[in-house]
């Protein structure tokens, strides 16, 4: 059965091999994440982000990394879903789903009035599970990126 929790600092080394696993999925190398990093993005006094885990029990099986974005419409405050990743061994069995349940609930938590998120366009298996969660891509964003 699949538990959904927010990390805690206990969470830091298998966060950092996921990282390193979502790393790969997108094309690179499979380096594990810097634990440093990780502790200051999600448990200093002003996280970056709230990571949710997918649990079967001691095991791991995904993860949710969302942030706060304002303003949304108005003065409205969204939730920004950054990353959702599930392990290659936990897929298709419904933890995408529960981890997708999971932000929605939090956004409701924190009062946010949508949540937001990009999928790659080359990536069919995510593009599908939206799909199928009776999402619909919306038209009329471009995504810009630079380095700081």
């Amino acid at each position: 059965m699949v538990e959904i929790s927010k990390a805690t600092t206990a969470d830091v080394e298998v966060i950092s091999v996921i990282l390193g696993e979502v790393e790969e999925y997108y094309g690179g190398e499979n380096t594990p994440g810097d634990p440093d990093q990780i502790r200051a993005a999600l448990f200093s006094e002003q996280p970056a982000a709230t990571l949710l885990l997918a649990r079967d029990g001691d095991d791991v099986l995904g993860l949710a990394s969302t942030c706060r974005l304002w303003p949304a419409a108005g003065a409205d405050t969204s939730l920004f879903l950054k990353e959702l990743y599930v392990r290659e061994a936990a897929r298709r069995r419904g933890v995408a789903r529960a981890l997708m349940d999971a932000v929605r609930e939090e956004a409701l938590r924190l009062s946010c009035s949508r949540v937001e998120w990009q999928a790659d366009a080359d990536n069919p298996p995510a593009l599908a599970l939206y799909e199928a969660l009776g999402f619909e891509p919306h038209d009329g964003k471009v995504f810009f990126r630079t380095t700081a």
